[in-house]
């Protein structure tokens, strides 16, 4: 009787004692709840953590990041300047070309007080804070297409710019110039100092209501949305100068992001750049001055074409941000506001009948 009894006892200590953990990337899982003996949670009822981070839906925020705005990191991206570094651990990268047909990186980390070093920092064309304003992010940057200089600083007040805001942020990495970097590849943004400075120079650091729930729509805790287009094991980016192309992993379930043929690491910390989403959003792109710079839709509208690439498939889409001060918005052929998986992204603006996937 008492053996039986102890069995009893110890199967409710099992089910009433399960909790919430996290997984090493950050992610949450659940193997219980403090619940009845004959009922569990559905993934839908597991209320948010506390510290979920907004651009990942993973729970690994600092304390002191929760309710904080990201940062958004201007990164230069040809050859001459790889490998960059502190860009493997950015939550969001996004891809967008310039003057050349070359590319330019936007790094976005949702910790402002994670935020590492990360070189080699290139300067703002106006299409970049547009997108970063959607997010209520800080915006770094070193220099600025001197044609929509006054336009940007009055969209953006406290930006930071190496060339005329640096506050102690910005300097020059040594090592990469007596490696034999030209001058404008060794320009680095001090992210480890960035939450110090941030946090006594008298700018807005909390989000605003609007930017405090997550960017995009994720799935539930423990859920994993498969596209409905059918398989995708690799997609190529044709932007001009620069190609991008991913391979997907069933193992780690994320797409190794390649550059030129060349895997694109971290110089750093010697990781490959992989993400769960690959968003490839198609809009209109053109040269506007004799300089090469480019005029590019970064709004879209409810018409605008793309490609969601995630957990080894991919769908049509349809995107926009209905302003500066909106988050970018994903959407099926159906309208509906497209749920996506939890982990990091990649978001690229390029040409229509650029991109191939198989």
């Amino acid at each position: 009787m008492k053996k039986s009894l102890l069995v009893v006892l110890v199967i409710c200590l099992m089910l009433v004692g399960c909790k919430k953990q996290e997984n090493t990337d950050g992610s949450a899982k659940v193997s219980g709840q403090a619940v009845s003996l004959f009922q569990m949670p559905k993934l839908d009822e597991i209320p948010e953590p506390g510290n979920q981070n907004l651009l990942t839906g993973w729970a690994n925020l600092s304390e002191k990041a929760i309710g904080k705005r990201p940062v958004a990191v201007m990164v230069n991206n040809v050859e001459d300047a790889l490998p960059q570094y502190g860009i493997s651990q950015a939550d969001v990268i996004f891809e967008l070309p310039v003057e050349g047909d070359l590319t330019r990186l936007m790094a976005m980390y949702a910790d402002y007080t994670k935020v590492p070093d990360v070189c080699a920092i290139r300067s703002c064309r106006y299409y970049y804070p547009s997108i970063a304003k959607g997010f209520d992010a800080f915006y770094v940057h070193w220099g600025i297409d001197k044609t929509v200089e006054s336009d940007v600083k009055s969209m953006y007040p406290d930006k930071y710019d190496g060339l005329t805001n640096d506050g102690g942020l910005f300097g020059r990495d040594s090592a990469r110039r007596s490696a034999g970097y030209s001058l404008e590849h060794t320009g680095y943004f001090k992210g480890t100092k960035f939450a110090t400075v941030v946090d006594g120079s008298g700018d807005r650091v909390n989000l605003k209501d609007a930017k405090k729930g997550t960017a995009f729509q994720f799935a539930d805790y423990g859920a994993l949305v498969t596209p409905t287009g059918g398989v995708c094991s690799t997609v190529s980016i044709r932007f001009g100068a620069c190609n991008s192309k991913f391979t997907y992993n069933a193992d780690t379930k994320t797409y190794y992001k390649s550059m030129n043929g060349h895997k694109h690491v971290d110089g750093k910390t010697g990781e490959q750049l992989s993400f769960t989403n690959v968003f490839i959003l198609e809009t209109s792109i053109s040269v506007r001055d004799t300089v090469g710079h480019k005029k590019l839709n970064w709004q879209g509208s409810s018409s605008s074409k793309g490609y969601y690439i995630s957990n080894g498939a991919v769908q049509r889409i349809r995107w926009s941000q209905n302003g500066e001060n909106s988050y970018l918005k994903f959407y099926d052929e159906s309208g509906n506001e497209l749920e996506i998986n939890r982990g990091k992204s990649y978001i690229a603006y390029t040409h229509s009948g650029r991109t191939t996937v198989e």
